[in-house]
C-alpha cells in the first residue's frame, strides 16, 4: 500500500528540471567570491610565493640556461631571443596551472570535503551562483599569479612592450577558460586522486604540444592540426606576438576557440555539478 501511494505521489509530481537547462545566475555569486577572498587573504603571501616560484624556476633554468645554447628562435619569420619565446609561453602555462589547481583541489575541498557549498546553499544562494563564484575565484587566482610574474619579467627586462597590458587581459581570459574546464573534472571527482588523470593525460601533453618550449613548426603536420585546437596553444598564439610588440596576425581563430571552450566547459561543468547534487 505504501509503495502504491508513493508511486501515485511520484506520478503527480512534475518531472525535475533538466540539468542541461540554461544557467540561472544572479549577483548572489559575489558573497561566495568574497568569502573565498577573505579566507585566502590570510595565506596570500605563501600562495603568491608558491604560485610564481615554479614558473620562474622554469624561466630561469630554461630561458637563461638553454637559451644560451639555442640563442634565437624564429617566430613567423622574426628571430627572437629564446627567453622571450619561453616567457610568452610559460606565462600562459602559469595561468592554466593556477586556475586549474584552484578549481580542482581547493574547489573540491569546499564542495566535498569541508561541505562548504552545502552550508552556503542553506542561505538563499543557488548552486549555479556557487559554481559561477568558484569559476571566477579560480580565474582571479590565475590573474593574481600572472600579474606577479609579469612584474618579474618586466624587472628582468624580458619585454617592455606596451602591448603587455593587452596580454594581461588575454591571460585573464585564459584563466577563465581553464577554470571552466577544471570544474568539469571537479564535478566528476570522487577523491583527490582523480585529478591525476587530468594533469597526466590532459595538461602535461598539452604543455608540450602548445608551443610553450619550442615552435610548433617542428612537429609533424598531423600533430600540429591537433595542437591547433588545444586551448593552451591558442592562448600562446595570442600572447606571444604581444610580448614581441606585435599584434596577432590571425587573432580571430584563437579567440573563437577559447570562447568556445569557455562557454561549452562552463555549461558542462554546471550540468554535471547539478547532477551530482541532485543525486
Amino acid at each position: 500500500m505504501e509503495k502504491y501511494v508513493s508511486a501515485l505521489i511520484n506520478d503527480a509530481l512534475p518531472p525535475p528540471p533538466s540539468v542541461w537547462r540554461p544557467p540561472e545566475l544572479s549577483m548572489r555569486w559575489w558573497p561566495v567570491f568574497l568569502r573565498n577572498l577573505l579566507v585566502w587573504r590570510k595565506l596570500a603571501i605563501p600562495s603568491l610565493i608558491g604560485n610564481i616560484a615554479e614558473p620562474l624556476i622554469w624561466l630561469v633554468a630554461f630561458g637563461y640556461g638553454m637559451g644560451a645554447l639555442v640563442g634565437q628562435v624564429s617566430v613567423d619569420g622574426v628571430a627572437v631571443p629564446y627567453i622571450l619565446f619561453l616567457a610568452s609561453g610559460s606565462i600562459c602555462m602559469s595561468s592554466m596551472n593556477a586556475a586549474s589547481f584552484e578549481a580542482l583541489y581547493s574547489a573540491f575541498s569546499r564542495m566535498h570535503v569541508q561541505k562548504t557549498w552545502d552550508g552556503i546553499m542553506n542561505a538563499p544562494v543557488g548552486l549555479d551562483d556557487v559554481v559561477l563564484a568558484e569559476m571566477l575565484w579560480a580565474a582571479f587566482k590565475a590573474i593574481f599569479t600572472t600579474t606577479a610574474i609579469l612584474f618579474v619579467m618586466l624587472g628582468l627586462g624580458i619585454s617592455h612592450s606596451p602591448k603587455l597590458l593587452v596580454a594581461w587581459l588575454v591571460l585573464a581570459g585564459v584563466g577563465v577558460t581553464f577554470s571552466c574546464i577544471a570544474l568539469i573534472f571537479n564535478a566528476l571527482a570522487k577523491g583527490y586522486d582523480f585529478f591525476t588523470y587530468y594533469f597526466t593525460l590532459f595538461m602535461t601533453p598539452m604543455m608540450f604540444l602548445s608551443g610553450v618550449f619550442f615552435p610548433l613548426e617542428q612537429l609533424p603536420e598531423m600533430v600540429r592540426r591537433v595542437a591547433g585546437w588545444l586551448p593552451l596553444a591558442n592562448a600562446v598564439a595570442l600572447v606571444r606576438p604581444l610580448f614581441m610588440d606585435q599584434w596577432p596576425k590571425d587573432w580571430g581563430g584563437p579567440a573563437v576557440v577559447l570562447v568556445g571552450y569557455t562557454v561549452g566547459a562552463f555549461w558542462v561543468a554546471l550540468a554535471l555539478t547539478r547532477k551530482r547534487f541532485r543525486a
